[in-house]
């Protein structure tokens, strides 16, 4: 495999973010993200309400990392085997053929993947823990690059089904996909307004600037970057102190704890820094935290937001100077 440098890593960060904001207006936050789970080997959740370019960004995205690309649209009547795949038996050598589902692939979108019941659902969670997938005793590895991104839409919307926490924990971030502003709108509006039928990232040019060998460096790369003693500190003091919060039902688990700071030393290698500073694991907190915490009876009725509660969470634990 290839070797890269921290430097090159920053350089392959920077064409990606480049070849996906050709085609998609603003989002810069959620590109970065995005990019900082595929160098730490995390899995992404976008909520956000319809139109708001969830599935085309997963595209783009796609399509500029050079990875093989699988889709899933998730309905109501999706079943376990629509992903996985299945042994099917032919009659002509008397033997099972396995039918490999669209799982197999190296970037999975689960497009509005709470609109599927959760028997459905759970038939992602061994893939995303352990990245292969067990068909009739047998398991099957998916290739080391996997990576799911799944959409979601608001749990206020209709014909949902909210995920149950064993699937939230899987994913390393959940990112919230808000409104543009105005003057994104109007640059929306001006580029896909004059475009009539589908929008495909090469329509506007979005091109592969990486390959699985690639990604695999880059990835390796990050492992080299210092989580100093002090740091690790940190991240589980942080942690911990969900659990302690009487506004939360339910805090972080310890797998929170190393996908915080696996995501850290990905943030630091997107600046070429070869160690974790205490401003990377506050910069990515609410993104790892979010979907991991559950409020207090007593905090719903106070109208009390996750994300307001974590912020008050890292300002009160004491970062290493």
């Amino acid at each position: 495999m290839t070797s890269m440098t921290l430097s090159q890593v920053s350089a392959l960060a920077a064409s990606i973010r480049g070849e996906v904001g050709k085609a998609v207006v603003g989002q810069t936050d959620t590109i970065d993200s995005l990019l900082i789970a595929l160098l730490a080997q995390g899995h992404v959740l976008l909520e956000g309400p319809p139109g708001t370019a969830k599935t085309f960004l997963a595209q783009c995205f796609a399509a500029s990392i050079g990875l093989d690309f699988g889709r899933i649209q998730f309905t109501p009547d999706l079943m376990p085997g629509d992903i996985l795949g299945s042994n099917l038996f032919n009659f002509q050598t008397s033997q099972f053929t396995l039918t490999r589902g669209p799982i197999f692939c190296e970037l999975l979108l689960a497009d509005e993947i709470n609109r599927t019941p959760p028997k459905t659902q759970a038939a992602l969670l061994e893939a995303m823990q352990e990245r292969r997938v067990t068909l009739d005793g047998t398991a099957h590895p998916l290739p080391a690059n996997f990576l799911v991104v799944a959409t979601q839409n608001p749990i206020e919307s209709q014909g949902v089904y909210p995920l149950p926490e064993a699937q939230l924990d899987r994913f390393l971030f959940k990112l919230l996909v808000p409104y543009p502003s105005a003057v994104e709108e109007a640059r929306i509006v001006s580029t896909f307004g004059q475009r009539a039928g589908p929008q495909r990232p090469a329509d506007f040019g979005v091109a592969a600037v990486a390959n699985p060998d690639l990604i695999a460096a880059a990835a390796q790369a990050v492992k080299g970057v210092t989580l100093a003693d002090s740091v690790i500190d940190y991240v589980v003091r942080l942690v911990r102190a969900t659990r302690d919060s009487a506004d939360l039902a339910a805090g972080a688990s310890p797998r929170a704890a190393v996908l915080l700071a696996n995501a850290a030393r990905a943030r630091a290698a997107l600046d070429a820094r070869d160690y974790v500073l205490p401003d990377d694991v506050k910069a990515l907190a609410t993104a790892v935290l979010r979907h991991r915490l559950l409020l207090s009876p007593a905090a719903e009725i106070d109208g009390k937001q996750v994300e307001a509660l974590v912020a008050d969470l890292v300002e009160a634990t004491e970062a290493p100077r």
